[in-house]
């Protein structure tokens, strides 16, 4: 191998690791977005109505067949 080979292997390796830094920022920005809308759509459903029922009704469940 010359100097010139090494060289250019060198940049090459360079430029990847750039590329993957660039491609996992923009991951990482995109999950942050995602994470803010899901937010913002969890904070914007409304409260469930109180149950119509008396308290002691729908509490249980018979499991026998």
């Amino acid at each position: 191998m010359d100097v010139s080979t090494i060289a250019s292997i060198a940049s090459d390796l360079s430029q990847a690791r750039t590329g993957d830094a660039v491609s996992l920022r923009v991951l990482r920005k995109a999950l942050d977005q995602q994470a803010a809308s899901a937010a913002q759509l969890l904070a914007a459903l409304p409260q469930p109505p109180a149950p119509a029922n008396p308290p002691h009704l729908g509490q249980n469940i018979d499991v026998k067949a």
